[in-house]
């Protein structure tokens, strides 16, 4: 089999964050991946529950210092690294103080989703991918992991798609169950264009609502695979990628290494 470049773009992780089915396949998936004698590499929020100093965090000054301008405001992109010794591997993770500093994952201390959380998916899959072209790293194929990553396929498939970096790169997502229940909002909408990523390219997801599985479906729409990451995935959601004929990964259980590594393969 031919060895693969792969590109995790992961919503959380062990032991950077607490232990939940979503972590622990943040971790294991790339471990598993690399393990099958396939280069990776791995990029995850900053998330303000991250402690810095425990997980031994610095920030990378040379891929650091570009802003992002979202709704005509600019955010500085931070880059931070970390590694995890006992599975040499190293972890980007991507910083701004708006949107991840001294803030939680999806939901506050209270329990309610951050209004904002549309415009940190915006901010995080435009990061990565700058980010991954400073690296002239090349991926064969890119894994979008959680609704922080679903916009990447978007912008790999139509703002990035002359870069060299992306141009043959496939795609593949992971649907799951909802996590979120609030509309994501028409202000999210407003703010997803860029450079070739159009109104347009959204018209026929998000109509009336921008809701969790809407995401997904936009996520889909642009990506070369589907992988359901567990048993509970909307219907309506497989049923749009079977339709667009796309090929979906039925969900694997803790014995998904060799089924995921065989699906880039097939891709």
């Amino acid at each position: 089999m031919k060895t693969k470049k792969v590109l995790f773009i992961t919503q959380e992780m062990v032991p950077f964050v607490p232990e939940t089915p979503k972590s622990h396949m943040g971790r294991f998936l790339p471990q598993r991946i690399q393990e099958a004698g396939h280069e990776i590499r791995t990029f995850t929020p900053k998330w303000g529950i991250i402690n810095e100093r425990r997980n031994q965090l610095h920030e990378v000054i040379r891929l650091s210092g570009m802003n992002l301008i979202i709704d005509d405001t600019d955010h500085p992109l931070i880059i931070k690294v970390a590694s995890i010794p006992q599975a040499r591997m190293q972890i980007y993770f991507i910083d701004n103080d708006d949107y991840f500093m001294r803030r939680k994952m999806a939901t506050d201390d209270a329990g309610e989703e951050y209004g904002d959380n549309g415009e940190r998916a915006i901010f995080f899959a435009r990061g990565v991918l700058e980010t991954v072209k400073k690296l002239l790293w090349v991926p064969d194929v890119i894994h979008c992991y959680g609704w922080i990553s679903a916009l990447a396929p978007l912008y790999i498939k139509k703002a990035y798609a002359d870069e060299p970096s992306f141009r043959d790169t496939k795609v593949v997502f992971s649907a799951s169950s909802a996590e979120l229940k609030k509309d994501f909002g028409k202000h999210t909408s407003k703010c997803i264009p860029f450079k070739n990523a159009k109104a347009t390219d959204l018209a026929d997801v998000i109509k009336t609502k921008f809701g969790y599985n809407d995401l997904q479906k936009l996520a889909i729409k642009f990506s070369d695979g589907v992988v359901l990451d567990d048993a509970k995935v909307s219907k309506s959601v497989i049923k749009y990628a079977e339709d667009r004929g796309i090929p979906v990964l039925p969900y694997q259980g803790d014995d998904f290494a060799q089924a995921y590594s065989d699906f880039y393969e097939n891709l």
